[in-house]
C-alpha cells in the first residue's frame, strides 16, 4: 500500500502543479486584504477536494453509464493530459481568468487550477491501477500541500524567484507530458489485450 500511495502521490503532485500556478495565485489575490486570504485558500481546497473526490467515487460509473471503458478513458485522457503539458510547456505562463472576488477560492482556484483536467484524468488512471482508498488519501495530501504552499506563496516566490517558479512548472509539464504518454501506452494495451 505504501507503494501504491508514492506512486499515486507523485503522478498526481505532478498533475496538481501547485508551485507552477503560486505566480497566478499571487496574480489573483493582488489587492485581497490579508484577512480574507485564508478565507480564500480555505475556499479552494475545500472546493478542489469535494469535486477531485466525488470524481474518484462516481466518476467510474459515470464512465460506465456513458458505454466509456476505462481504457478508453486513459487514452483520451492522456491525449489531453499531452495536450495540456505541451501548452505548458511551449507557453509563457498559465491562462489567465476573469474572476470574482467573491468565489476566487472556488473558481478559478479550486477548478480549474487546483482541480482541472489533468487532476481528473491522472485520478481515474490512479483508480484503475490502485484503488479509490489510495488515491483518494493521494489526493487530500496533494491539495493539502498546495494549501499550504498558498498560505507560504510570497517566502516560496521570494526564494525561487520568476525564473526558479517557471522551471519547476516546467519540469513538471514534461514530466505530466511522460505519465500521458504512459496512459496511452496503458490504454491502448487494455485495448488490444496485450500487457504494455
Amino acid at each position: 500500500m505504501i507503494k501504491s500511495f508514492w506512486l499515486c502521490f507523485v503522478s498526481l503532485f505532478v498533475a496538481v502543479d501547485a508551485v507552477g500556478i503560486l505566480p497566478l495565485y499571487m496574480g489573483l489575490i493582488e489587492g485581497i486584504p490579508k484577512a480574507r486570504i485564508h478565507r480564500v485558500i480555505a475556499q479552494s481546497i475545500i472546493t478542489a477536494a469535494i469535486v477531485a473526490l466525488a470524481f474518484v467515487f462516481l466518476g467510474e460509473a459515470l464512465l460506465r453509464s456513458l458505454g466509456i471503458r476505462v481504457s478508453d478513458f486513459m487514452i483520451a485522457g492522456g491525449l489531453l493530459l499531452f495536450a495540456i503539458s505541451l501548452r505548458d510547456l511551449l507557453t509563457v505562463g498559465k491562462a489567465q481568468y476573469q474572476i470574482d472576488p467573491e468565489s476566487l477560492g472556488a473558481v478559478p482556484l479550486g477548478v480549474p487550477l487546483l482541480v482541472g483536467p489533468a487532476v481528473l484524468a491522472t485520478s481515474i488512471l490512479m483508480i484503475s491501477q490502485h484503488g479509490s482508498l489510495v488515491t483518494s488519501i493521494a489526493l487530500v495530501v496533494n491539495l493539502l500541500i498546495a494549501g499550504i504552499a498558498f498560505l507560504a506563496a510570497e517566502t516560496i516566490m521570494r526564494l525561487l524567484g520568476k525564473a526558479g517558479s517557471k522551471a519547476a512548472s516546467k519540469i513538471a509539464s514534461l514530466l505530466l507530458a511522460a505519465i500521458a504518454v504512459m496512459m496511452v501506452r496503458k490504454g491502448l494495451g487494455l485495448l488490444l489485450g496485450w500487457q504494455p
